[in-house]
């Protein structure tokens, strides 16, 4: 069975989702590794929420609890986060509904600004860290293969990537407020990532011209020389900082990399194109955790603008676009429940139609030693299997899509006493994924 258990800026405060963001790359390791029940995870962690994916082994009784318990503990283990400080602070989904989550989430449904398109590729690496660190499984992998198909739907059939606006448009747009001229402004960007490269781009469709990027990891001047903008080597980054009247982080450190001692310089001339209003710096921090020391937003002079802020003013959803992507997404989630279900029974149905094609040859190799020589006998044969077939495979397929194929395991096993190979199931698995 599948189970998610999510923490998102709907059920968890941002400190918690700012602390389950520093070590999530320890978590689908630790809880596959915790128990044989467990047989895939993939761990989510965004900037506004935190899910682990989990298959469960469905024999086993009680599984979802189990699972849940599963979560938690490797939570605890790889964040340091106690199990009291989680509760209340989590949703569990399971079965049929983590399809629809996970394909609501991968589209921008979940998003704190609806539709923001960042999320998709989050949802894609998520399942590429977790192939490579082994952890997935095949019915995982069929799962974020279809969210990522779900979400391509809802971007091409529905107005929502239109409507919806990403973290770094809603902050800018906020920003606004602030900035008479973006021309004007001394813009120091810290951080070399994808949201950089989002975040560069918009910065220059807003007018923007005087950009300058630091890395803390070192990756400042390919990034600089890729997008044509000035390199800001460690030495000089506290000054350029101090000079800068806009700053904007989004790296993916786990401690601050901005703090006052870099805007405190007593050298620091007044800064050039300062944003309207009392404050002559705008500092926007969307990193996650936080890339800015909170107490920037004391001195004198600064305004700080993060992700609980942003969160906070994101703009009412459209309604219309929000309805037609949900659709999209429910007709998604349904199907991938009926393939999932029939492809449960279809180890059965091999045994079965193994069982008749058996009983089939050999009435046909008698046939054949009674004279059959034009093969009229043979053919008839063959045509009557393929009617008996056709309706237990039918009727397996509904069985299955109605939750019901272990009635036609049971069916199988009471009048034929056959029953799928462990081996069969396992293969078809395998080429089914």
């Amino acid at each position: 069975m599948l189970l998610c258990v999510t923490a998102s800026h709907k059920t968890a405060s941002f400190e918690l989702l700012e602390r389950l963001s520093r070590t999530p790359d320890d978590v689908a390791p630790t809880l596959v590794g915790m128990t044989p029940c467990v047989q895939g995870a993939v761990v989510l962690a965004t900037c506004n929420r935190f899910e682990a994916y989990v298959e469960m082994d469905e024999p086993v009784t009680a599984a979802g609890a189990i699972g849940v318990e599963a979560v938690i503990e490797a939570v605890e283990s790889a964040t340091g986060i106690p199990a009291a400080e989680l509760d209340g602070a989590y949703a569990v989904h399971s079965g049929r509904r983590v399809a629809e989550h996970l394909f609501s989430v991968a589209s921008g449904l979940e998003s704190v600004v609806s539709g923001e398109g960042e999320i998709a590729g989050q949802v894609r690496r998520a399942l590429t860290s977790a192939r490579k660190d082994g952890t997935t499984s095949p019915e995982l992998e069929r799962l974020f293969q279809r969210a990522s198909q779900a979400q391509r739907k809802v971007k091409n059939v529905t107005a929502l990537g239109r409507a919806g606006r990403s973290l770094v448009r809603l902050a800018l747009e906020l920003a606004d407020s602030r900035i008479a001229d973006w021309a004007a402004e001394r813009v120091l960007l810290v951080g070399t990532g994808a949201y950089a490269a989002v975040t560069l781009a918009t910065l220059r469709e807003r007018g923007a011209v005087n950009i300058s990027v630091y890395s803390p990891s070192g990756r400042a001047e390919v990034f600089a020389a890729k997008h044509g903008i000035r390199p800001i080597a460690a030495d000089e980054y506290a000054r350029t900082a101090a000079r800068s009247s806009l700053l904007i982080t989004c790296t993916t450190a786990t401690e601050p990399v901005l703090g006052p001692e870099h805007l405190q310089l007593p050298a620091a001339p007044a800064a050039v194109g300062c944003p309207v209003g009392a404050h002559s710096r705008l500092v926007v921090d969307l990193g996650m955790p936080r890339n800015v020391d909170p107490a920037v937003a004391s001195l004198e002079g600064v305004a700080l603008l993060d992700l609980e802020t942003i969160r906070l003013h994101a703009p009412l959803e459209e309604l219309q676009a929000t309805d037609a992507a949900r659709t999209v997404v429910r007709e998604a989630a349904e199907t991938f429940h009926v393939v999932g279900a029939r492809q449960s029974v279809t180890p059965s149905v091999v045994a079965f139609r193994s069982h008749i094609f058996e009983l089939l040859e050999r009435e046909i190799d008698r046939a054949r030693a009674r004279g059959d020589e034009d093969g009229k006998v043979e053919q008839a044969l063959r045509h009557l299997s393929g009617v008996l077939l056709h309706t237990p495979t039918v009727r397996a397929h509904e069985l299955a899509a109605a939750g019901r194929a272990d009635e036609f395991t049971a069916a199988l096993s009471a009048l034929y006493g056959i029953a799928p190979e462990a081996e069969t199931s396992a293969a078809d698995d395998a080429a089914t994924a």
